[in-house]
């Protein structure tokens, strides 16, 4: 899933602004990961990504999503909240450069929920 932008003054080629990979095992899935230029953060673009991704996942018959945080990346923590995630368990030691242990967090997606 991608998300470009024009100018809307030029002719130029779209310019990758977002992206999320995705990955099915099931009826479940995981956030492998997401990421938004650092020029376009802060405008919703995550929450757009991630947004489009549920619905298409709820489509697919998919029940629950899973996804690995750092602890200290307070703005993805606070999005994956804001959207309903919850934090379900920790992986010790699961980043490297820096060390750091995963949140494990999942969100329940079926049946459809009416604030996504």
């Amino acid at each position: 899933m991608l998300v470009t932008e024009t100018e809307p003054t030029t002719n130029a080629a779209p310019v990758l602004v977002g992206f999320g990979a995705f990955q099915q095992l099931l009826d479940e899935a995981e956030l492998r990961n997401i990421a938004v230029r650092p020029t376009h953060r802060c405008r919703g673009v995550g929450r757009s990504l991630l947004t489009e991704a549920i619905h298409l996942l709820r489509e697919a018959g998919i029940g629950r999503l899973f996804l690995e945080v750092r602890p200290s990346n307070a703005p993805a923590r606070a999005l994956y909240a804001s959207m309903g995630f919850q934090v379900v368990g920790m992986r010790p030691a699961y980043y490297a450069d820096p060390p750091e242990d995963a949140l494990i967090m999942a969100l329940e997606i079926s049946p459809a929920r009416a604030d996504l």
